[in-house]
């Protein structure tokens, strides 16, 4: 019979922290486990705000009280709350900065009773490594005023950041079950953000060696160390396994794939709504920054994610909609957007003027000129070294008048706070044609599960989890007829790529309304065989491992 936790502990750099794909990971499980277990799953993250208020987190003082003053006493500065996602599970933040002056204390006992290399740190090495020491802490004084042997209890971390808590606890508190999720190996993502091949030369790599080469030793040390000695080593898709094995000389117990919460996905009216919404602000904000009146006819494709210019293919992206320019087939106007957080300065005041002398009227407003520098909404600090704009200009891609295809760069945080689109990502992308993402370096790719969640059709590629877990559903390669199109990527073949997506579009552009929306049912469809009720067994799994090994500890101890 399987094992089941009283109680999990999950650690990570992004519990009320919004930073990347992690932070969508939990707080959209979150509702799966707080419905099962009522309070007892609890996230540790880093107490950024302080005394501020965060978006993310809501303090309550009654929660713990007892406990949050005998913590204070020893010296951890907490604060308890609510993560404020569905489900709004227990939240302990933690105030890591006082263990920095016992940094190398630290670090040599990493190294005496793990042989963690921290000699080599430099960057987020330190800040990450007290935050995850601070988290153990907090555990460890937790169990200690409520728990005890009898429980069954999980110590869950993510990435690198947390591998010194999970250690930590494995040393001091060897009844608790460990489990430490890899999202992307340090380096993996490395290797292919350096412009290395990854994938044809995997099996040739040694990991160490390349950590030396890649100034990455201490953040593989600890990630690698984590992997041998938690109870559970798990990854996110069978991709980045490949990688464990091969780079850090650890298979993986369980592969986790990351689900979604569609609790928020709008229903019928509400959603053709919004919809509306989403898609008449894009074209508003695309036809004042162009000097154009292009109408809800016209096809709108993005693609968003980090700025990982390669990793992410948005140069591949890039590449392609230059050459869509001059596809025949094409039969309909295009607007392209690069949702991607870049180096942003301010929002462009002369785009303000031109959508507040807009937004009194109901119908598109419609202007006869572009503004300067029709390719983007925000100024950035960089403008003259960034990289989109950079092949933008390399291509002569200008968003001329006579041209039937436009890219525009949206480099800001899509909070709804913008200044210029004022509307949130998930506000914001079911307003979307078709979305691209045609990833180079993806160990699961949140970015197209959310698109389909939102019915809107996708492309992406097998080199990310999501594109080859959508394969092995259809059991066939994705095609846009299936709401996932799956582009084969190898280290090579970046032109084959574009093209591909070049005619993939092309091919949507020529759909009929019937078959657009057949495909739109088939995305939608996709997306419900990866919710969070779907997936989270493969976590039963891994806290069965974990338990039964922490188990079989108590019994010795």
């Amino acid at each position: 019979m399987r094992l089941v936790p009283d109680y999990i502990f999950e650690s990570s750099w992004e519990v009320c922290n919004k930073v990347g794909g992690i932070y969508t990971v939990l707080s959209s499980r979150a509702k799966t486990l707080q419905d099962r277990m009522k309070d007892r799953i609890i996230f540790v993250g880093p107490d950024f705000w302080k005394k501020k208020e965060s978006p993310y987190f809501r303090e309550d003082k009654a929660l713990f009280a007892d406990w949050q003053w005998e913590a204070k006493e020893c010296g951890i500065i907490v604060r308890v709350g609510r993560w404020t996602v569905p489900g709004e599970p227990i939240a302990i933040l933690v105030d890591f900065e006082p263990y920095f002056e016992k940094k190398n204390e630290i670090y040599g006992w990493l190294w005496e009773h793990y042989q963690v290399d921290s000699l080599h740190a430099y960057g987020d090495y330190d800040e990450a490594s007290m935050f995850s020491y601070a988290a153990a802490l907090v555990v460890e004084s937790f169990y200690k005023h409520y728990l005890n042997a009898k429980q069954k209890v999980i110590y869950h971390a993510n990435e690198w950041m947390c591998g010194l808590g999970a250690l930590y606890i494995n040393n001091k508190l060897p009844q608790i079950g460990t489990i430490f999720t890899t999202h992307a190996t340090s380096i993996g993502r490395s290797i292919a953000g350096n412009q290395k091949p990854l994938y044809d030369y995997l099996f040739a790599y040694n990991g160490d060696q390349m950590a030396g080469e890649l100034n990455m030793q201490s953040k593989h040390s600890i990630e690698k160390q984590t992997a041998m000695n938690v109870d559970c080593f798990t990854t996110v898709s069978d991709i980045t396994a490949r990688e464990c094995v091969e780079l850090l000389d650890k298979p993986v117990d369980v592969v986790l794939p990351n689900g979604f919460d569609n609790s928020f996905v709008p229903k019928g009216p509400a959603f053709t709504q919004k919809r509306r919404a989403a898609r008449k602000r894009l074209l508003e904000v695309a036809n004042a920054l162009l000097g154009e009146s292009l109408d809800d006819d016209t096809l709108i494709v993005s693609t968003s994610g980090r700025y990982e210019f390669r990793n992410k293919g948005i140069d591949v992206f890039v590449e392609a909609m230059n050459r869509l320019l001059r596809d025949r087939d094409l039969k309909k106007e295009v607007v392209a957007f690069i949702e991607v957080p870049g180096w942003v300065g301010e929002p462009r005041k002369d785009l303000q003027e031109r959508l507040a002398s807009n937004s009194s009227t109901a119908q598109l407003a419609n202007f006869s000129t572009p503004l300067e520098v029709p390719q983007i909404t925000h100024w950035l600090h960089n403008m003259s070294h960034d990289q989109v704009l950079g092949m933008m200009k390399y291509y002569d891609m200008h968003n001329r008048k006579d041209e039937q295809v436009k890219v525009i760069f949206l480099p800001c945080y899509l909070d709804g706070d913008d200044g210029i689109v004022n509307m949130t990502y998930y506000d914001l992308v079911l307003g979307n044609d078709l979305c691209v993402y045609p990833s180079y370096y993806e160990p699961w790719g949140y970015t197209p599960l959310e698109a389909v969640a939102f019915k809107v059709p996708c492309i992406t590629t097998d080199l990310a989890g999501f594109g080859l877990w959508a394969n092995s559903v259809f059991g066939h390669v994705g095609e846009l007829a299936d709401g996932v199109k799956v582009i084969h990527r190898t280290d090579y073949n970046y032109s084959e790529v574009a093209d591909a997506i070049k005619d993939a579009v092309a091919d949507f552009s020529a759909m009929t309304a019937q078959q657009v929306e057949a495909v739109r049912k088939k995305a939608g469809a996709l997306s419900k065989k990866a919710l969070w009720s779907e997936f989270i067994k493969y976590y039963d799994q891994a806290y069965d491992i974990a338990l039964r090994k922490a188990e079989a500890r108590k019994n010795n101890l």
